[in-house]
């Protein structure tokens, strides 16, 4: 059944009760919730029971003001006016009357666009194309963080090097700002839209620091030679072993990879050892994962000898019997899996392939101090 209005009333079944103030409690709620969520770039998808639920919470005598009714006319509102756009899939929202579940939050009007003597005036050290192009951006949040990069720019070569993250709080209120495009859409390209390179901030990106294990009486200066292993157990298994003199390629430092980690952590090597030629060998598990992690290594830093301790994964091929299902989630990139295969004899590689085709891995795990005798 539907509401039916009557001049400052409404009208439902047989009950009456009139407008008054706690429409504009319901409606201003709604429209503040919507004016929150709304985005100048990028539509949002709402969820009609849940915007009424986070109501009830909020009027503790919504009910009593049959607040529904209500609610239901304020998405009616917020629709014929262009800011919600219902999206029409056979679902409701289980009331009466009835308002699709889902809904459209459409893109920010915006109506102020800014002053164009202002942008002149600080052309000199911004190119304002990409606004020009795109009105949309033209928001006074944008402009307040053009602002306060512009007074940092006229001073920057006073200014010490910091984090990345650093100098984010200070411009922007935030050390994620320049990061987290999911947190902060607007930010995550917020320097390419005004033209302004990481290096004009004075910023560096440090490297995330990782575990290592130097052998025992060497020296910085001795290091030559430097495993990366992927998991924590191996990596504490490799530590025995090279402390027996037992480890293949003899290498004077182990570097635990935490896995994906070692592709973020990989620089900060280059911040404590001297620089000089390494030769690096990777050992990870047998699995997409792994030869992804080494493949990326390769890619990202061509100037360093980095290769596959092919040793210990011929090791782990013979562990073929302990083999067990590939993790879920595991993206399968084909052209990492063949750039790893050609470091392997072709018996070998039709073995692997059995393995990838089959779904299933080797995990470093197999290597143990004791499985380790068999080849002592």
């Amino acid at each position: 059944m539907m509401p039916i209005r009557i001049a400052g009333e409404y009208q439902y079944g047989s009950k009456k009760f009139k407008k008054v103030n706690k429409i504009n409690i319901i409606e201003t709620r709604v429209r503040s919730f919507i004016e929150d969520i709304q985005h100048p770039k990028q539509k949002k998808k709402l969820n009609i029971n849940d915007l009424e639920f986070q109501l009830r919470k909020l009027l503790h005598d919504y009910y009593e003001m049959d607040g529904y009714l209500l609610f239901h006319q304020a998405i009616e509102s917020l629709q014929n006016e262009g800011q919600l756009t219902p999206i029409h899939n056979s679902q409701y929202n289980g009331r009466t009357p009835s308002l699709p579940l889902y809904y459209w939050v459409n893109l920010k009007v915006q109506a102020n666009k800014w002053d164009r003597l202002q942008m002149m005036k600080l052309s000199d050290l911004f190119d304002f194309s990409f606004y020009e192009r795109h009105p949309e951006w033209q928001t006074k949040e944008e402009w307040d963080r053009i602002q306060n990069l512009y007074a940092f720019l006229q001073s920057n070569q006073e200014r010490e090097i910091v984090s990345l993250e650093e100098r984010s709080l200070e411009l922007f209120g935030h050390e994620k700002f320049l990061l987290d495009g999911i947190s902060f859409p607007d930010g995550k390209g917020f320097l390419t839209r005004i033209g302004v390179s990481e290096e004009q901030l004075k910023v560096v990106k440090y490297g995330e620091p990782f575990v290592f294990w130097m052998k025992q009486g060497k020296e910085i200066n001795d290091i030559q030679r430097v495993m990366i292993v992927e998991n924590l157990s191996f990596f504490h298994t490799t530590i025995q072993l090279l402390e027996a003199d037992q480890l293949d390629y003899e290498p004077e430092l182990i570097i635990y990879g935490e896995g994906t980690k070692i592709e973020r952590s990989f620089s900060f090597f280059f911040k404590i050892f001297p620089p000089k030629s390494y030769l690096f060998y990777y050992a990870g598990d047998l699995d997409a994962a792994g030869y992804g992690i080494m493949n990326r290594l390769i890619e990202k830093y061509p100037n360093c000898c980095i290769q596959p301790a092919l040793k210990i994964y011929r090791k782990m091929l013979e562990c073929v019997d302990q083999r067990n299902e590939q993790k879920s989630g595991q993206i399968q990139n084909l052209k990492y899996r063949d750039a790893f295969f050609e470091w392997f004899t072709e018996e070998e590689q039709g073995l692997l392939m059995q393995l990838w085709q089959e779904n299933k891995r080797i995990p470093q795990e197999v290597l143990t101090i004791e499985t380790w005798r068999r080849w002592m």
